[in-house]
């Protein structure tokens, strides 16, 4: 099963990452070796050389250029307030049909606002960009989150924690999933209190470099089924930015339990999530790279031979 969102945070273009659980997802296709990267969350109007969305894009650009010579096309949307009907369509086309699509960093909720307005001005459905993200989760293609775009694939922003957004409710793409990013030891405080807040979701902190793959889909229940695969990436070893590298220091993807419990995820590990369709109860397994299957609640070990096993009982 291939996961269809990938949430992340990184440094810069680390290889494990960008490579393999990415740029790989387009390359596989045979037929639409597709990317398409949207700076639209950079404080800018328009991607005019040297803007804030321009430079957004350049960081991705020099990197994703190396995969040309195995087919891959890869080119940006820039937002502009002076976009036309057919210049939305023409957005919209792109993001329902290539293969790969990121939602790169900036600040989340001008982004946020930005992709549901398109929706909202030129078709009359705030809603219609995360009606795309979920079809295209259905058909199979991959949507990833870098940094701001992480933030606002999962239910809530993470700014919510401490503040009042107009808006703050993401795409869902990670269901009930909440991140931090660029995250350190010094955030814990805002995962635990995240976890209080909001108690339907599970919220992680994910450093540089680390990100979150992401299935899920409904099962015969009508319950919401949900793979989380925990990934870590220590390939970016320039020594002057080692720093920056926090997964190389040994960090995983800490979590925070209501109660105060918490977890560090190592790259890997991964979830089996149950949810109801009202978010009023949840349960979850973690599998660790050993293999055993942890119940998330009371850590005792569980005799399921599979995920697929603990999805029948629910």
């Amino acid at each position: 099963m291939h996961p269809t969102c990938f949430i992340y945070s990184s440094h810069n273009r680390c290889e494990y990452i960008h490579r393999w659980w990415i740029v790989e997802r387009a390359l596989k296709s045979p037929d639409n070796k597709t990317l398409l990267y949207l700076p639209m969350s950079e404080n800018s109007d328009g991607g005019a050389f040297g803007s804030a969305q321009q430079f957004g894009w350049g960081k991705f650009e020099w990197y994703l250029d190396r995969f040309r010579q195995w087919g891959l096309q890869s080119n940006p949307f820039y937002y502009s307030s002076s976009m036309t009907r057919h210049d939305a369509e023409v957005f919209v086309d792109m993001v329902a049909n290539y293969e790969v699509v990121i939602l790169g960093g900036g600040n989340s909720s001008l982004g946020l606002e930005r992709y549901k307005g398109i929706g909202q001005h030129f078709f009359g459905d705030r809603d219609l960009f995360e009606k795309i993200l979920h079809d295209r989760a259905r058909r199979g293609k991959l949507t990833v989150g870098f940094s701001a775009g992480a933030d606002q694939l999962g239910s809530i922003l993470s700014s919510q924690v401490w503040t009042d957004l107009a808006d703050p409710v993401g795409f869902g793409l990670a269901h009930n999933i909440m991140t931090t990013l660029h995250h350190d030891p010094s955030q814990n405080r805002e995962l635990f209190v995240g976890a209080q807040k909001f108690p339907h979701c599970m919220i992680f902190g994910l450093p540089n470099d680390s990100g979150l793959a992401v299935s899920q889909g409904t099962l015969p229940s009508g319950n919401i089924w949900q793979i989380i695969e925990f990934v870590t990436d220590n390939s970016w070893d320039i020594p002057e930015e080692a720093f920056h590298i926090k997964t190389r220091a040994g960090a995983g993807i800490d979590h925070f339990y209501a109660d105060g419990r918490s977890w560090s995820f190592q790259g890997g590990d991964r979830m089996a999530r149950i949810m109801s369709p009202d978010s009023s109860w949840q349960d979850a397994f973690v599998i660790t790279t050993q293999g055993r299957i942890i119940h998330y609640y009371t850590y005792n070990e569980c005799n399921f031979g599979s995920i697929e096993e603990i999805f029948s009982h629910f």
